[in-house]
């Protein structure tokens, strides 16, 4: 019931992030459920960009590769990219070709970007395996505080009172969920990263003194 309903409100080409159902969609690619997933963070560049073709979630047009991007006009929007660099900001460092971090973005005015729907993307492109292993993911940090987000509001500083985030560390990957809050309770941005986890005191110290 709860799928159907999805699938009657929500454009074809976003429903498989919000759950978890096989379907054709526009914009030439479609979305599907991936049993387990043959590349994550840590391969080789090439080795990715063989599993985004594969992956009907995530399927690159000709033109693109380590980055994609779809729309369904300015009110929703989504990317995904596979990169060669860990979170957050640039630092200089040898992957030797790995790619650290995969990160999907997404930007609905329409219906939202909950946190639900973020771990839903997790289950719907990498499979069973790694969305157990973020549901059983050791919460690191989560933000705001009460404190933290009163400081904000203190500051004048309306984004980072309005980012919601965590950090996980699984036995596999990190995880960063970050969503915008809206203040009319509909939350328009969000992103989830799927990370090596050597790379997590990194993030964790760069959030905490933006």
């Amino acid at each position: 019931m709860f799928n159907r309903m999805l699938q009657t409100t929500l454009p074809k080409w976003m429903i498989p992030i919000a759950t978890i159902v096989s379907i054709g969609a526009g914009f030439g690619f479609s979305f599907g459920f991936v049993q387990s997933a043959q590349a994550l963070p840590g391969q080789g560049s090439d080795e990715v960009l063989l599993w985004m073709k594969a992956n009907p979630g995530i399927r690159p047009s000709p033109t693109e590769k380590l980055t994609i991007h779809r729309s369904n006009g300015p009110s929703q929007r989504m990317t995904f990219e596979a990169s060669v660099l860990s979170p957050g900001r640039i630092t200089a460092s040898r992957t030797g070709g790995r790619i650290r971090a995969e990160t999907l973005t997404l930007f609905d005015m329409l219906y939202g970007v909950s946190e639900a729907r973020l771990e839903a993307t997790v289950r719907s492109i990498y499979g069973l395996e790694v969305h157990r292993d973020f549901q059983t993911a050791k919460v690191i940090y989560a933000y705001p505080t009460i404190k933290e987000e009163a400081t904000a509001i203190q500051a004048n500083q309306p984004i980072a009172a309005a980012l919601k985030g965590e950090l996980r560390q699984g036995s596999r990957f990190a995880y960063w969920t970050e969503i915008l809050r809206n203040r009319d309770g509909l939350n328009y941005g969000g992103k989830v990263v799927v990370f090596l986890t050597e790379d997590l005191s990194k993030i964790e110290g760069e959030i905490k003194s933006r």
